[in-house]
């Protein structure tokens, strides 16, 4: 009898410590956000002013990332404040589905200006363009300029880049910025050494170069969440064996493991008993069952979901497919 009061004191405490860490988590997120969108819109103005007074593919390229920097950041900074927001009876997950979409969109839109930079680059290259820097010198200014309000973009994420996948969508934007900036900096030092203003082409290749392999990652695991495959490193073959092995349980079916959003796993079955079992006999199941999802594979899941089956119990839809 004090177990199940106890209990009940212990989780509507856990429960306030968790919502107030949420809270608190996506303050923390959303000023980060800002502060990123704040130093990318500058640097983006001024990108594109120096693309226009330069003629630099390199930076026209690293300009148009910004542009959609700067559409992912707005969408990820919306996300964070949404997705501070308590479920509903229409949201029951609340918003929390809402980080992997941006995510999905913000790397399609990555990997579309990755593509179109690439080949850019090559009819540059090789399409006999008379295109070329105009002046190297305001071109390493202004790469220099975008340097170091993304590497200041890169610190203010640095730290939460693991929180979810809003958060690493927008610290991998900042990051192909910084390597961006990187190779117009270089791209810059060369031209004013040798002269050989079709390395201008080479650098806005390698910025493509460098933003598809990323976008083609986040995108992958942006739509395994969505397509609700099971979370990476957990094995259902060994969940359902473990399950089995509880005492009273008999077999396992429809088992279903999904991820609604970053730290979110959940896992769904039908789980058969002996018949005649106490309700008490069927808490303890439920209590293993729940235990054995906590703590003994790779990911804890805290959320399952398990309907009890006595065995010999035929559901009603099963009673329609065999009417």
């Amino acid at each position: 009898m004090e177990k199940p009061s106890t209990g009940d004191a212990d989780e509507s405490r856990e429960g306030g410590c968790m919502g107030m860490r949420v809270e608190r988590t996506g303050h923390a997120h959303q000023r980060s956000l800002v502060t990123a969108l704040s130093l990318t819109c500058v640097v983006f103005l001024a990108e594109i002013v120096g693309a226009v007074i330069t003629g630099s593919l390199a930076l026209l390229v690293d300009a148009g990332h910004m542009l959609t920097d700067v559409s992912v950041l707005v969408a990820s900074t919306a996300t964070a404040v949404l997705m501070r927001r308590k479920p509903d009876n229409v949201r029951t997950w609340g918003w929390a589905r809402l980080e992997v979409v941006t995510a999905a969109a913000g790397s399609m839109v990555l990997l579309f200006v990755g593509l179109y930079a690439f080949v850019e680059a090559g009819m540059r290259l090789f399409g006999g363009s008379d295109d070329g820097v105009q002046d190297a010198g305001l071109l390493l200014l202004f790469g220099l300029l975008g340097l170091a309000a993304n590497l200041g973009s890169l610190v203010v994420l640095a730290s939460q880049k693991h929180d979810n996948m809003n958060m690493r969508a927008a610290f991998l934007e900042a990051m192909n910025d910084a390597l961006g900036s990187v190779a117009v900096v270089v791209s810059a030092v060369v031209i004013m050494g040798t002269g050989w203003r079709d390395f201008d082409a080479v650098a806005g290749g390698v910025i493509a170069l460098a933003m598809v392999p990323r976008a083609v990652s986040l995108l992958h695991h942006a739509v395994s969440v969505l397509l609700e495959e099971t979370p990476e490193g957990l094995d259902l073959n060994k969940v359902r064996q473990h399950m089995e092995s509880v005492p009273h349980v008999l077999a396992v079916h429809d088992l279903h493991a999904s991820t609604v959003s970053t730290g979110m796993p959940i896992v769904m079955a039908h789980v058969v008993v002996d018949p005649g079992l106490t309700m008490q006999q069927a808490a303890q199941i439920l209590e293993r069952l729940q235990n054995c999802l906590l703590g003994h594979f790779p990911i804890s899941i805290p959320h399952t979901t398990f309907q009890l089956e006595p065995e010999g119990y035929r559901p009603p839809e099963a009673e329609h497919l065999h009417a």
